[in-house]
């Protein structure tokens, strides 16, 4: 595994475990309160990154098949509320983020080096490809960034 992708899925590995831990130490009440009408409660927020996790892992799997990069887009309000976060046991989504992550990470584990460099198409309306290196070094600042919302000042990152 090319050393770039190595320190990516070891950082995700840790992330994931040390944030798991973290999470689940926060109460049920705080997980589910929205901060304001119209915004994403806490629990919400991770059920978004399992959102982008299953797109991602979509996108790291598909690009090194497909014959041309394929289009997948992530429309992240619709993919919150149509999987109702907000309504499932806590538990459920910590679990379910977890083994996510996991997927994500032992695929791009065993990934040949050669295809790191693939494209994927995550453009709305025109393209905007991406190779799967970049789309997975950019999954990781998304993570953290989100999950400096769940448990603010977290991980030292800068994301768009």
């Amino acid at each position: 595994m090319k050393e770039s992708m190595r320190v990516i899925v070891a950082e995700l590995d840790t992330t994931v475990r040390e944030f798991s831990t973290r999470v689940r130490q926060i109460p049920e009440a705080e997980l589910r309160a929205k901060p304001r009408p119209g915004k994403w409660s806490r629990i919400e927020v991770i059920g978004h990154l399992i959102d982008s996790a299953h797109s991602n892992l979509r996108r790291f799997v598909t690009a090194q098949y497909e014959t041309s990069p394929p289009h997948i887009i992530y429309d992240q309000n619709f993919w919150v509320t149509a999987n109702g976060y907000q309504q499932v046991p806590v538990e459920d989504v910590i679990s379910l983020w977890i083994l996510m992550n996991k997927r994500v990470a032992t695929v791009l584990a065993q990934m040949p080096d050669g295809n790191y460099t693939k494209q994927c198409d995550t453009g709305r309306g025109q393209k905007e490809l991406h190779t799967i290196e970049w789309l997975a070094a950019d999954y990781i600042k998304h993570l953290k960034h989100h999950l400096n919302q769940v448990i603010p000042g977290s991980y030292p990152v800068t994301y768009p």
